[in-house]
């Protein structure tokens, strides 16, 4: 699609660990300077790029588009900076905004101060020029401004998402400590999953796994379904751009595989089939009620995705023995088949009694976790290794 405009520097924020697999995607898309940053990646495009990325990142939290930068030691350096930017370029004194902040700096040790005394220098210049001040709204705002500090430096960002991306807008219901939805989507991109094969998760919860692996099976923009973006109430907001986007990228691939979310539980596997109706992906996923044990793996190889309780709710002799019973089902099942794991329970993964052959640290809301991928072989895997050197 051969749209034009001026270029400038976006952040895209995700999770700690899925920084490399954000900056692939971005590529994908065009961007262009795609650097990593912790927990975020920076990157250079057009408007056009900014609607695609909130559109389509599958493991982006927000898309900020970086209006200034300064040095700020106090709060009168701080006002100073605020006052700098001529906030009318961004909404009209009759708008509304909300400030979110992240500080990190031994000058500033209260993040509500810093948005008190940012919220003070926009309002104060709109005062100044208009006679009246635009209102603050934390719930709907015309604008979103992200503040970040660390130490002296201050960037300040509008937010052209709006809600966080993770909100895709098919969730109507779920489990207890559902998995998010970038975090998920982020496990497949990691698996490095081709959608040559059939793909499970044996305890799936409210769906969010086998969701996202069906949106990236077919080509589905995760972003499609959400009402709206923050990028929508700008003054620069180009409809036209959007609907272009919109329908340009409305085709769904072919895929010839079967995907399926399984658990023990009826009332998940309710929630799961309501969520990927509201998905409009209901008839691209099968879901069923069943225990690990009572599952009949294909026949030919798949890969397994899936994040099994950690332990909050389980006494630790339950859950010892429930990870044993999931590696001695993998060993005696599934040889041939690829096999990811994402566990918050080191002693319990333990209990598996199989060798990672890749691991993922990453964060499961303020779990940390690792994401494990075993290869389960017929026989021994000194017998797979001297098969293969033979051929």
């Amino acid at each position: 699609m051969n749209i034009s405009t001026n270029n400038f520097e976006l952040v895209a924020k995700t999770f700690k660990g899925l920084e490399n697999v954000l900056a692939g995607e971005l590529k994908n898309l065009g961007a262009q300077d795609v650097t990593l940053l912790n927990r975020a990646v920076s990157f250079v495009g057009d408007k056009a790029l900014m609607y695609k990325s909130n559109l389509w990142l599958r493991t982006a939290l927000k898309i900020l588009k970086p209006i200034n930068k300064f040095k700020a030691k106090n709060e009168i350096d701080l006002y100073k900076g605020i006052s700098q930017i001529s906030w009318s370029n961004y909404f009209n004194v009759d708008d509304t905004l909300s400030i979110q902040t992240i500080v990190n700096s031994s000058y500033f040790n209260h993040s509500q101060y810093v948005a008190l005394k940012a919220k003070d220098a926009i309002v104060d210049q709109f005062r100044n020029y208009y006679g009246k001040r635009p209102s603050i709204d934390t719930i709907d705002p015309t604008v979103l401004i992200n503040i970040h500090i660390y130490e002296d430096e201050c960037d300040v960002s509008i937010d052209s998402s709006g809600e966080s991306l993770h909100k895709r807008g098919y969730r109507v219901n779920s489990t207890i400590a559902p998995i998010n939805e970038v975090l998920a989507a982020g496990l497949i991109l990691l698996s490095g999953w081709d959608k040559q094969s059939d793909f499970l998760d044996p305890m799936c919860g409210s769906g969010t796994i086998p969701i996202e692996a069906a949106l990236l099976a077919y080509n589905i923009p995760p972003g499609i379904f959400r009402k709206n973006f923050g990028f929508e109430k700008w003054k620069d907001f180009d409809p036209d751009l959007l609907e272009k986007i919109l329908n340009f990228d409305s085709n769904e691939n072919e895929f010839h595989y079967q995907i399926t979310g399984s658990d023990i539980s009826p009332g998940a596997i309710r929630i799961s089939i309501d969520n990927a109706k509201n998905a409009s992906i209901s008839n691209k996923i099968v879901f069923k009620v069943e225990s690990f044990e009572g599952i009949t793996p294909p026949e030919q190889h798949s890969i397994l995705i899936f994040n099994p309780p950690y332990g909050e709710r389980i006494k630790k002799t339950n859950l010892d023995s429930f990870y044993e019973m999931i590696g001695n089902q993998l060993k005696r099942r599934y040889a041939g088949h690829e096999v990811w794991i994402l566990s918050g329970n080191k002693d319990a993964m333990e209990h598996i009694g199989l060798h990672p052959s890749k691991k993922f640290n990453l964060n499961n809301g303020n779990i940390e976790c690792k994401f494990q991928q075993f290869d389960i072989y017929s026989g021994s895997k000194k017998a797979k290794k001297i098969v293969t050197s033979s051929k």
